[in-house]
């Protein structure tokens, strides 16, 4: 698989550990899930109608197991593949299959080019959904702030036009290259890890000291009460909607091009991410919050009162009530700043972890432009910036009409992240099964790492895949449209991907590119061995030729007494002796044979040479009358 982040000068590494961790760390955002997915665990209910609630915390560690076992396989395909570039998983998919049957290439039906294109269905399914539904969360939550202040709702245009705002300024971030958005991660986290500590403390400080006198009216009658298991339904049914909350700690593996030692640094951040968002932030945070929660927490619902658990199942942000009661009663009277304080946290946690989730979709996509199973516009790296800038471009676009969609209603939101979970799940365990793959007759293969680890990984994600489709499909009138939404997205996107692959598949097996490369004279014989050894050629010719390029023929420091870091000062213009280099090739080998030329030509120096690609039309074979691809 070719991957234009390898070879372009544009993408340098500058990432180190903290760096790629804090990438995926804002992708998970505890400080903003808290907030944003509270009332939907709380409203969970099961296939007969009984609340689920009581499992939120017992739902989130079963699928912080499911995510370690992801986790794990993510971080030794990611050391076993440290090229990977911007690709990640899409790359470790056509790789491991590639050195199982020992091709140099993938064939147009090869098992693994239906691996690699499986696995990118799933990842832009994942990531390409995920945004738009963070920017209906951050729509919908600054609605909750405008109707705190003014006692009026905004209308869905007003929650639409947010969402574009919301999108266009978290694109422009990224869009600014990973230095700034690594920065803003940094920043975005420290600010999160901060409002949870304090909102946690002060939820379990509520309930040792009870300022509101509870006697019997907590939801959970003690610790153990808050964390163990109360029903296998229950469990499932929220660890099917924990995993939203969890996903992202396998988002720098498609920064590996961008990190220095990505060999050893990305498989260290996949974990680190995980333990600290996950494993500490997420089960310390749901703890304290169910600790809290009481008869106090009060909610009105077709006019009658409801009260504890119900309330937040009720309530457009019960984390913000939580936050009234505890600025009310612990700090006497404060209650609505704290709220708003705490939303203003939870909005910038958003920003992170769209912006995060923006990153890793941009880079997937510009890797798979890059291998041509997508438009190569998608692959275009900015000058300056070094992003897939036509990627992101389109993104936004997508984003802003996913929102559009999660704004107008529940049904809405919830069908759009249940397509987002669908990719997830699909995706995790694809990934899992192609760490077997890869390992599977390698000498540093072990058997836990790489069979049961990943083993247990692709039967959890299949369990959770069937868990969200099987659940929501028999469930009451919301949950059939949620399920029918998230099958128009899914199904959609599965359409239009078979219609382009099969379009294109067909276009590339039939079509031929001339390439063409003015290279130094001394290369030729080590061009011709390398290519010849990779059975990339049938035929060659070879010009000798004279030429100029941007040193207008001389190198740098040629007349400045020697020095190559100064410029040229003389206008005048040298023909330099090159080879002209033609081969015909068919369209699918153009990005392997580009990819090849470059590493056996380059010496970092100038005059190296180029390379161009053109179409060539059709051909014929004198001798036979063979004509196309059969003449070449």
């Amino acid at each position: 698989m070719a991957d234009i982040t390898l070879s372009s000068p544009l993408v340098r590494p500058k990432l180190g550990l903290g760096g790629a961790a804090v990438n995926a760390m804002a992708l998970i955002a505890p400080g903003a899930f808290l907030w944003i997915t509270y009332q939907l665990q709380a409203a969970a209910t099961a296939p007969s109608g009984a609340s689920v609630a009581a499992d939120i915390w017992a739902g989130i560690a079963v699928a912080l197991i499911l995510a370690f076992l992801t986790a794990i396989s993510y971080s030794q395909l990611a050391k076993l593949y440290p090229e990977a570039g911007f690709a990640g998983a899409v790359y470790f998919a056509e790789k491991a299959f590639l050195e199982r049957t020992g091709a140099k290439r993938s064939a147009p039906s090869s098992m693994a080019r239906m691996a690699k294109l499986a696995t990118g269905w799933s990842a832009h399914l994942f990531y390409w959904v995920y945004p738009g539904v963070m920017v209906a969360f951050m729509a919908t939550l600054i609605g909750y702030i405008y109707n705190q202040f003014t006692g009026k709702n905004l209308s869905v245009l007003d929650l639409t036009l947010i969402g574009v705002v919301f999108t266009i300024v978290t694109g422009y971030i990224a869009y600014r290259g990973i230095t700034g958005s690594t920065f803003t991660s940094w920043v975005i986290n420290i600010i999160q890890w901060g409002s949870l500590v304090v909102f946690s403390a002060l939820a379990i400080f509520y309930r040792i000291h009870n300022p509101q006198g509870v006697t019997t009216g907590w939801t959970f009658s003690n610790a153990w009460d808050v964390i163990k298991p109360h029903t296998m339904n229950g469990v499932l049914i929220q660890s099917t909607l924990a995993i939203l909350i969890l996903v992202g700690f396998e988002s720098c593996t498609s920064l590996a091009a961008e990190t220095k030692n990505p060999k050893t640094t990305i498989p260290r951040a996949i974990i680190i991410a995980l333990i600290v968002q996950g494993l500490i932030a997420y089960l310390f945070e749901y703890f304290a919050t169910g600790t809290m929660i009481s008869d106090k927490l009060t909610g009105v619902v077709d006019g009658k009162t409801v009260m504890g658990m119900d309330a937040a199942a009720a309530s457009g942000a019960p984390i913000g009530d939580l936050a009234i009661l505890l600025g009310n009663y612990v700090f006497h009277g404060i209650g609505f700043g704290l709220m708003i304080s705490l939303a203003i946290t939870v909005a910038i946690a958003v920003i992170g972890t769209t912006l995060s989730c923006m990153n890793t979709a941009m880079r997937i996509s510009g890797g798979m432009a890059a291998d041509q199973e997508l438009p190569s516009m998608m692959g275009f790296i900015h000058k300056k910036f070094a992003i897939p800038h036509v990627a992101l471009i389109a993104l936004i676009m997508v984003s802003a009409v996913i929102g559009a969609i999660g704004v107008r209603s529940v049904v809405g939101l919830t069908g759009i992240t249940l397509a987002s979970n669908l990719g997830t799940f699909l995706l995790y365990g694809l990934t899992c099964t192609w760490t077997i793959v890869a390992y599977r007759k390698r000498k540093d293969h072990n058997i836990v790492l790489h069979d049961i680890v990943p083993a247990l990984g692709v039967l959890a994600n299949l369990v959770m895949l069937i868990a969200i489709v099987y659940l929501y499909a028999i469930g009451n009138a919301d949950s059939k449209n949620e399920a029918y939404l998230m099958f128009i997205i899914a199904g959609g996107w599965l359409i239009v991907s078979v219609a382009y692959i099969g379009i294109t598949s067909m276009r590339k097996s039939y079509s031929m590119k001339m390439i063409s490369a003015m290279i130094r004279p001394e290369s030729l014989q080590v061009l011709v061995e390398v290519l010849k050894d990779e059975d990339l050629i049938l035929g060659m010719t070879v010009t000798k030729i004279k030429g100029f390029g941007r040193q207008l023929g001389k190198t740098p420091g040629q007349g400045n007494g020697g020095d190559p870091d100064l410029k040229l000062t003389s206008d005048k213009i040298s023909f330099i002796p090159k080879v002209r280099v033609d081969l015909v090739v068919n369209d699918w080998d153009v990005p392997k044979v580009m990819e090849i030329m470059r590493e056996a030509l380059f010496t970092g120096q100038a005059g190296d040479g180029k390379i161009f690609v053109m179409d060539a039309k059709d051909a014929m074979r004198i001798r036979t009358g063979e004509k196309g691809v059969l003449a070449v």
